[in-house]
């Protein structure tokens, strides 16, 4: 059997979001004297709240008889998943008539939770309240606020929820009101319903002096924009970007990426000199380098003296073509240690050299994602070498390096990319009707057809999957895709875009055929 207490959440989180509590309090107050019960205000509050005394003595003031306070440094983080399991064994234990939060984000999610748990009735949006027969009405805005609804609770629910609308109520002192004060001790038992599937690593902080590449930009590279060139070569070899004294001047670099007697002394195995004259103050700084190449198009440029190779040209016209090109290496590597670690173990660390890659070019996991089409647990497996990524990864990647991938796919890698597009486009056009929309599309990257799936049946026994995405677009009937585990019900004239690694299942929900047209993408 439950109390005649009528509960109010008091929210803590500022002075605002309080007041509007206060206002929830005046009317719970309110309520609870025409059926001879109690108010009772609602405090879950940090350890260190050195506020909560004061907060207290206002509850007390607006009408609170009891006051329940619980205390717990887990309150420190409003979270709902926290808040709710306090809230729960609280209304478990004392079964109050209604519990009333002030109407907020936090509040709707927390009082549901709530209210879910405890298998009772949450009316939402509440603007005021009345008793009739001993039982709490709730007037609520309906039809977009043109129509007053009254909603009331089923009489077999010993505890009733309530968010209020509490902008306009009225905040309202009561005098004589003693006020009880209760702390209340809840184990909560915290079990995180949260799963970290991953995170970005934190930034690793390289020093310039201990870096195998370094590429140094100049003053000869003449803007921003020809510096920025300087920085995909640098990503391009994973290498760290230095600076002589004019960029830095110009703000084009950070000044502690200073290389000379007034900032660093380096000593890489190989170093790019670029738009440098060879200032004595710049050189003393890179002479202990193993191996230096030097670009210029002053070929009495002093920095050809102490260089190992020399390059006369204009850098901005050189530096797309050489970093281009060493993209394009990089992805032939990457390429060829997939093709033969497809019939082998995984000996060759791909996964590193994707991750250098990805980290060189200044990309999180979640842009990698994106550019590929993959999860963010798919791209950890694959950097942690628990996966081989498909050839068809690697063009994607080297798309959003902007890399053409005929520079660096073989003739025989090319014919595996097309043999895998005819075995894809067999198996999805195999056992149902489907007219081809694009003849001769075997070979293509992008096909269309139009299918037909007979009445209540399935277009293949199981699921299945391929890589690429797919487009549906509903003609005629229903349809059921079953993406994954979860099933998508799509009528005449809807329509679906998936990626297609995900497993996938059609089946027509019609009594005659559901007819749909299919666009296949593949890598």
């Amino acid at each position: 059997m439950g109390t005649n207490e009528f509960w109010v959440i008091c929210d803590l989180r500022n002075d605002h979001f309080f007041e509007l509590s206060l206002k929830v309090i005046s009317k719970a107050y309110e309520l609870s004297r025409l059926v001879s019960g109690k108010t009772a205000a609602i405090l879950f509050a940090p350890v260190h709240d050195n506020e909560l005394n004061k907060k207290i003595e206002r509850c007390i003031n607006h009408g609170g008889d009891l006051i329940y306070v619980i205390t717990n440094s887990a309150f420190d983080s409003y979270r709902a998943d926290i808040y709710s399991e306090a809230l729960f064994k609280l209304v478990l234990n004392k079964s109050p008539k209604i519990v009333m939060f002030s109407l907020s984000d936090f509040s709707k999610e927390l009082s549901a939770i709530v209210a879910r748990r405890n298998n009772s009735g949450l009316i939402a949006h509440c603007v005021d309240f009345k008793i009739k027969d001993e039982k709490i009405i709730a007037s609520c805005p309906s039809w977009g606020g043109e129509v007053m609804a009254e909603i009331t609770y089923s009489n077999n629910v010993s505890t009733s929820f309530a968010t209020v609308l509490s902008h306009e109520l009225k905040s309202v002192e009561v005098k004589g009101v003693p006020g009880t004060i209760q702390k209340i001790d809840i184990d909560l038992n915290l079990t995180s319903k949260i799963k970290l599937l991953s995170h970005d690593a934190e930034t690793k902080c390289h020093r310039l002096e201990d870096s195998e590449i370094v590429v140094v930009g100049g003053a000869g590279l003449g803007s921003l924009e020809g510096f920025g060139l300087a920085r995909d070569l640098s990503r391009s070899l994973g290498a760290e970007i230095a600076s002589t004294r004019p960029p830095i001047l110009n703000h084009w670099v950070e000044e502690e990426r200073l290389i000379g007697q007034t900032g660093k002394n380096i000593k890489p195995n190989l170093l790019f000199s670029i738009g440098t004259s060879g200032a004595i103050q710049y050189t003393a700084g890179i002479i202990g380098s193993k191996n230096i190449v030097a670009i210029n198009r002053d070929r009495n440029s002093p920095i050809f003296q102490i260089a190992d190779i020399g390059i006369v040209c204009d850098a901005k016209i050189f530096l797309p073509i050489l970093t281009n090109k060493i993209n394009e290496l990089t992805m032939r590597k990457l390429t060829t240690a997939i093709c033969q670690d497809k019939t082998s173990k995984l000996e060759h660390g791909i996964g590193a050299k994707i991750r250098k890659i990805r980290e060189s070019h200044n990309l999180t996991i979640e842009d990698l994602c994106q550019a590929t089409n993959q999860s963010p647990e798919f791209i950890n497996q694959v950097e942690n070498d628990e996966i081989i990524p498909s050839v068809g990864f690697v063009l994607r990647l080297s798309r959003a390096l902007k890399v053409d991938p005929s520079a660096f796919l073989r003739d025989e890698e090319k014919n595996m990319i097309r043999d895998q597009r005819i075995e894809a486009f067999t198996r999805r056009t195999k056992n149902y009707s489907y007219q081809t929309l694009t003849p001769g599309a075997a070979n293509e990257h992008l096909r269309a057809f139009m299918i037909a799936i007979e009445p209540m049946q399935s277009h293949k026994p199981v699921a299945y999957k391929h890589e690429g995405e797919e487009f549906i677009f509903v003609t005629e009937g229903d349809l059921e895709l079953t993406l994954g585990n979860k099933p998508h019900h799509l009528k005449q004239g809807e329509s679906i875009h998936f990626n297609s690694e995900i497993p996938h299942k059609l089946q027509s929900l019609s009594d005659a055929d559901t007819k749909c047209i299919v666009v296949l993408y593949t890598p």
